[in-house]
């Protein structure tokens, strides 16, 4: 009998040391499988940037309205394009949206090219005072040729600075951009949703004359004034290379442009500027196109 318990005894532990182990595993696997999932992740091609190089105005353009609908800073965009006013810019006007490539990688001449235009020309002529005469001569032009402006390097920088329109490859990295936390811009009830079918590009929140609106997100203020028709005093923040926020029909605005501004931060006073009744008019914009806020803000609670 003693055996026999001893065999049982046996058998219990190794099952229960075979159960133990098989718990432990489990998260190895586990493990092993988020692995997998975040290197096929990670080597999935971004998206492309579905903005172009260069607009074309139109009618009705202003310089404000190009940059927030492709989620610019509209000074950026000034400077670059040598714009003093941007006020004034005329139909058929080409507004460069991106920098030159060619002129943020200027060409350099390699070592070897200057050697090779560097070098003298060789050639041999029978020794005498004439032949050493000629030599000198042919030496002298071959110099000349090296420095002269319409050197063969000259022409292919000129080509290389044309060719600047193609398109972007990617879009900004995302998962490179600083983490944005996201807060209610203001206090009321949500009276109007976004809806790309019926082109309502954000979200209204009806409110009280003069209560306070917050920035949504931390970033910098790139635009505040009236100058796009429809939005009355409005507001726009950069928060990165992504996303922008816009603010509008308000009745004070309290910052400035070129101000970095926090999360949660007052920056206007509820208004109807531009609109039939005192409300916020919200937006979302990524990479200049209009999203839902609703993926961001916690709706369902104002």
């Amino acid at each position: 009998m003693t055996f026999l318990r001893s065999i049982l005894l046996f058998l219990l532990v190794a099952l229960f040391a075979g159960c133990t182990s098989s718990g432990q595993r489990a998260p190895v696997f586990e493990r092993a499988e988020a692995q997998k999932q975040a290197a096929v992740q990670a080597g999935m091609p971004r998206e492309r940037d579905w903005r172009p190089r260069v607009y074309i105005v139109q009618k009705g353009d202003t310089l404000y309205s190009i940059a927030f609908n492709y989620g610019f800073d509209y000074h950026e965009l000034a400077e670059m394009n040598g714009i003093s006013d941007p006020k004034v810019i005329s139909i058929g006007q080409e507004i460069r949206l991106f920098p030159s490539k060619a002129s943020s990688a200027p060409h350099h001449a390699s070592s070897t090219e200057l050697e090779i235009k560097e070098q003298p020309k060789l050639v041999k002529y029978p020794y005498s005072e004439a032949a050493v005469a000629q030599i000198l001569k042919v030496q002298k032009q071959s110099t000349a040729e090296a420095v002269s402006p319409t050197t063969p390097v000259v022409t292919a920088v000129a080509r290389a600075d044309s060719s600047t329109d193609a398109e972007p490859e990617e879009a900004p990295d995302e998962s490179k951009e600083a983490a944005l936390e996201w807060t209610m811009p203001a206090k009321g009830k949500l009276i109007g949703k976004f809806s790309e079918s019926a082109r309502r590009k954000g979200i209204d929140i009806a409110g009280k004359l003069g209560q306070p609106v917050v920035a949504s997100a931390s970033g910098k203020v790139v635009y505040s004034g009236s100058g796009l028709r429809g939005y009355g005093k409005l507001i726009i923040i950069k928060h990165n290379k992504i996303y922008l926020s816009a603010y509008a029909h308000n009745d004070k605005i309290l910052v400035k442009e070129g101000q970095s501004v926090t999360r949660g931060q007052k920056i206007a006073a509820m208004g109807k500027t531009d609109s039939d009744q005192v409300k916020l008019h919200f937006e979302v914009r990524r990479l200049g196109k209009p999203v839902d806020p609703a993926q961001y803000l916690p709706l369902d609670k104002s």
